[in-house]
């Protein structure tokens, strides 16, 4: 009975997706004399080199345009312009294969490979995704939204071509933030030693979305030239340049070429993996670029191309700010100011946990932080500027976090493991071997539990609750509002008999947040009736319970009571509250923003049959099981059925069917 919400799928990169309807909301074109005569990367062929500069401005200052208007991501992409030009002039594309890492840097790809005036759609709901994605354009040769995968995935593919007996050219971009995620590093391992053909682009801006930690970054920062040394060898390359094609004279000079290179370039790291280094060049010289990058992916083997970007380039604001203009909402293009934002009721529940974080570290002295690479975004920065000591940011190595956080609590430090829901799937196998089978008093603080909204299904964090409640040992929450997270931020703090972890929407934390209530300690597993009622309860867990009451209201007004009770704890489920409701109701209906496979909704069924209590009458309403496309948070929400309204619609379903028998409502 349930429907998979699939992403939707668009149609190939070509001149045909420049619809007119989706410049739905943008302004009227502006002429722009080269970038109007690209629909594919086969169009840069024929352009001299100074039409190809003039792109590279034209598409800077589009990419500008869109995002000012639309938000994205944008700091990342306009330092990879030139690159990015480069790059597809000298490939030929799709046939060769262009692995750009994250996503965050493709807007300038997209545009140049048919979606030009998609891009005005960008991150909306039915629009293109701010990754990249396979389904939506022959050019994305591979997607993702997570870092550090780029360098495996394109040795993937170069090994797929050895073995058909093929000839083309794969390349990974990947930024030196990634670098510091272990499974580049895996890769380089592999790919270093495999002899295959392959370039790596190393795109170094010195940021992630916070600004890069721990010694790689130390090291990159360490090879880049000296201005003396830069100038000695661009002196060198541009004579050689001079020389005339073809002959001994040609082979001499590109011998030299490689000398320079090597000798002035310390890229030993990379060398001693096996790879053929070059760099650090400079990544917004579109000349130089176009110089190389056909030089190198003549190189046999493993290569590796090390450039220098200014994130945010071309737009003043943005270079002087690189972490907010990393993703942006929508602003004012001439001062880089946000635009007013509609009024949300009060703070974030980011906002209300990074500050639950300080009052916490007075009350529990041996509690610390450790986040991977997100201290803004989880909320941590003000706890990192009043306790430097206390907090810890390990890089884009979430797997590393968990097991850094076991070692801390075996020795009696109280560690809560910040991070977003959808990156904590990277280090499952810690939380399972390293924390919870050791029983490790370890808190983990899951940002961007559920629907996350524009970023779309790399980033939703809808299997938190499945993945999570299969640990043995863990205690799993999710509070319903401002208050509640205190309340299970202090429980969690407070018991130190294995793991604890908690998940929270990206979304204001509703009306009724007060700073100055004192956290309580909650008891483990108990839940809370919010309103009594009669032949039906909706069971709600975390922020669906502020639907399921605004469900309740409209019920009420076609005479339904219907009961809400918060179901504040996933894991374990209230024994004495869960068999007094299935007393006392015919229809209970589990409401969670998660995943219906193996959910909330499963482990009421669960317990319910561990309790010998009947499971008909239990509906259960959650995520189907696919994959959730990209939109507003609300949009999202309705699109699945867990809007208020999707919750009355689906509650009347069932009171009109009977509700026989424990069944996964239809979205």
């Amino acid at each position: 009975m349930e429907e998979v919400i699939r992403e939707k799928a668009l149609p190939p990169a070509d001149a045909s997706a420049d619809r007119a309807s989706d410049r739905a909301g943008a302004p009227p074109a502006r002429p722009r004399a080269v970038l109007d005569r690209i629909t594919s990367p086969s169009d840069l062929k024929g352009l001299s080199r100074e039409e190809l500069a003039r792109l590279c401005d034209e598409v800077r200052d589009f990419v500008i345009e869109v995002v000012s208007r639309k938000g994205g991501h944008l700091g990342a992409s306009l330092g990879v312009v030139e690159l990015t030009v480069a790059l597809e002039a000298c490939l030929d594309l799709p046939r060769d294969r262009l692995v750009w890492d994250t996503g965050h840097q493709a807007y300038v790809h997209k545009v140049l490979t048919g979606r030009r005036e998609a891009l005005w759609t960008i991150r909306q709901f039915g629009g293109i995704s701010g990754f990249l994605k396979r389904d939506e354009s022959p050019y994305d040769a591979f997607g993702a939204g997570h870092a550090s995968t780029a360098i495996s995935a394109a040795l993937g593919m170069a090994a797929a071509r050895d073995l058909a007996g093929e000839r083309h050219r794969v390349v990974a971009v990947v930024g030196d933030g990634a670098m510091t995620g272990g499974l580049a590093y895996e890769a380089l391992n592999n790919a270093g030693h495999s002899g295959r053909n392959l370039l790596v682009v190393l795109n170094d801006n010195g940021m992630s979305i916070s600004p890069n930690v721990g010694a790689v970054a130390q090291y990159l920062t360490s090879i880049k030239m000296s201005p003396r040394l830069k100038k000695l060898r661009d002196e060198g390359l541009n004579l050689l340049r001079k020389l005339p094609a073809g002959g001994q004279m040609r082979g001499a000079a590109e011998r030299v070429e490689a000398a320079i290179n090597s000798a002035l370039a310390p890229g030993g790291v990379f060398q001693s993996l096996g790879f053929n280094y070059f760099g650090p060049v400079d990544g917004h010289d579109l000349n130089l670029l176009m110089h190389l990058i056909p030089k190198v992916l003549e190189r046999p083997g493993p290569v590796l191309l090390h450039v220098l970007t200014r994130k945010g380039k071309g737009l003043t604001a943005a270079e002087e700010d690189d972490e907010s203009f990393h993703g942006v909402t929508p602003f004012d293009r001439a001062t880089g100011k946000t635009l007013a934002a509609p009024a949300v009721p009060g703070p974030s529940y980011t906002a209300v946990f990074g500050r639950a974080m300080i009052e916490a570290a007075d009350r529990f002295p041996r509690m610390v932080a450790i986040t991977a690479a997100m201290a803004s975004g989880t909320g941590l920065a003000p706890f990192k500027e009043m306790h430097p000591r206390r907090f810890f940011d390990v890089g884009i190595a979430e797997a590393h976090a968990v097991c850094f956080a076991a070692g801390m609590a075996c020795d009696g430090i109280r560690p809560v493991v910040t991070v977003y829901s959808t990156f904590l799937q990277r280090a499952f196998d810690q939380v399972v071997h390293d924390v919870a089978l050791q029983r490790l008093p370890v808190v983990f603080a899951l940002d961007r539990g559920g629907l996350v909204g524009a970023d779309g299904s790399t980033h939703h964090g809808v299997l938190d609750l499945a993945y999570m409640r299969a640990v043995p040992g863990m205690v799993l929450a999710a509070p319903r509002d401002g208050n509640e997270l205190r309340d299970l931020l202090w429980t969690a703090l407070s018991q130190e008999d294995g793991p604890f972890a908690f998940r929270f929407p990206r979304e204001a934390a509703p009306p009724g947040y007060d700073p100055s209530r004192p956290p309580k300690i909650l008891p483990i597993g108990s839940w809370e009736e919010l309103h009594d009622g009669s032949g039906i309860a909706f069971l709600a867990v975390g922020a669906m319970v502020e639907s399921a009451l605004e469900a309740r209201r409209g019920l009420e007004a076609r005479g339904i009571r219907a009961a809400v009770i918060n179901c504040r704890f996933v894991k374990p489920v209230d024994a004495t509250m869960l068999p007094r409701l299935r007393q006392r109701f015919p229809l209970l209906i589990t409401v969670e923003e998660n995943t219906l496979t193996g959910g909330f909704g499963d482990g009421v069924l669960e317990a319910l049959e561990g309790a010998g209590l009947p499971m008909d009458g239990v509906v259960r309403l959650g995520i189907p099981d696919g994959f959730t496309t990209h939109g507003g948070r609300a949009q999202l929400l309705d699109h699945v059925g867990l809007s208020p309204r999707g919750l009355e619609e689906r509650a009347l379903d069932a009171l009109a069917g009977g509700g026989r028998g424990p069944q996964a409502a239809p979205a």
